[in-house]
């Protein structure tokens, strides 16, 4: 028996907009507008406006919240300054990922940990079965807020048209408590399309009154609505893993190249400390496959699940692919035998439907912006 996909609070707006929707782990989403092409390109040069409110929040507080998460998450949670926010993990006993995070923490006691979609009940489970022993309270709060993102290089001056919160003092992986066109808001600064950008945690009751705000002060600036589909190329070029994809539970941060997000010097044990030991050693030594950047040669697109070839050997597996707007030619994220991960390696290709079609191998990102 299937179970009807949840409803944001926006959706009767991006019905009204003609957002061709999709059901997205377990929820109805907008997929795109019109063309997913001139969304992506607005993001890069303008502004796209983004409903994210199938992403999972869920509140830590206590007097060692900080010491649990420390605990229950790979990073160190005990160094994150008030109004600043983590990029971290959260694994099995074995290392495997089981979701990468953003905890942002709001106070002296008070952390918010917001999870994907599609994972937000399985990390609510695993944070609650092991807060045991700490005085700390995890919380659900999935539903106490509606999420909207503005992202692009006009997403200072449209945001600044609404709030005079002090956007030029809120850095990189930050948030703030303010006031956004009358609707009181969290304030972030942690986007996913490789663009600067803000991230507004509100009431979902408000969303609605701020998303048209927000389109409003954008329209001089050529914001317009965007949705899902964008979202993964914008992603896809600035390398940025989507779960599911370069991240699963058969993966270790290490595995992934994410090695940085675990702190060993931390106090205290942690979940995951002694196989993540082994797996840093492992890839110190002798890494099995590393995660690249593949540009086609050709116009056929890959996509996850492609083997990744050179002399007529599979020497990988593609993670995602699409073709990229900005290059304007395909791309795609592998996990590839360390032998064949340097930029440049000669001979690679990836198998389209029983084709071997040439691929460059280069670093990630395929883009930065210029800052």
């Amino acid at each position: 028996m299937s179970t009807a996909p949840r409803l944001t609070a926006l959706d009767a707006l991006h019905r009204s907009l003609g957002a061709t929707m999709t059901d997205f782990a377990g929820w109805d989403m907008p997929l795109r507008y019109a063309s997913e092409r001139d969304e992506h390109h607005a993001v890069r040069t303008r502004a796209g406006l983004f409903d994210l409110s199938h992403m999972g929040e869920i509140t830590v507080t206590g007097p060692e919240a900080a010491a649990f998460l420390s605990y229950a998450l790979v990073g160190n949670i005990a160094t994150v300054g008030n109004g600043r926010a983590r990029y971290t993990m959260i694994v099995q006993e074995d290392g495997g990922i089981v979701d990468d995070l953003i905890v942002y923490r709001l106070g002296e006691t008070e952390y918010m940990v917001v999870a994907n979609a599609g994972n937000a009940q399985i990390v609510l489970d695993a944070l609650t079965g092991r807060v045991g022993g700490f005085d700390a309270e995890v919380r659900d709060d999935r539903d106490a807020y509606a999420l909207l993102a503005v992202q692009g290089p006009e997403s200072p001056a449209i945001m600044k048209a609404v709030t005079d919160a002090d956007l030029d003092g809120l850095k990189y992986y930050a948030g703030l408590p303010g006031t956004v066109a009358g609707v009181p808001a969290l304030i972030a600064r942690t986007g996913y399309t490789g663009e600067d950008g803000f991230e507004l945690f509100v009431a979902p009751e408000h969303a609605e009154q701020l998303w048209r705000a927000l389109t409003e002060a954008g329209a001089p600036h050529g914001l317009i609505p965007c949705g899902l589909s964008c979202r993964d190329t914008l992603r896809l070029e600035a390398g940025m893993p989507l779960y599911g994809h370069e991240l699963t539970t058969a993966l270790t941060p290490f595995d992934a190249g994410l090695g940085r997000v675990v702190k060993f010097e931390k106090e205290g044990d942690f979940v995951g400390r002694e196989a993540l030991r082994a797996a840093a050693e492992r890839a110190e030594t002798a890494p099995p496959r590393k995660l690249v950047g593949l540009i086609a040669e050709g116009r056929r697109v890959p996509r996850a699940g492609f083997p990744v070839v050179a002399d007529s050997k599979v020497i990988g597996e593609v993670t995602s692919g699409a073709p990229s707007p900005t290059l304007g030619k395909p791309i795609a994220m592998a996990y590839v035998d360390a032998a064949f991960a340097a930029p440049g390696t000669e001979g690679v290709g990836v198998d389209v439907r029983g084709t071997h079609e040439p691929y460059e191998v280069v670093a990630l990102p395929f883009y930065k912006r210029q800052k």
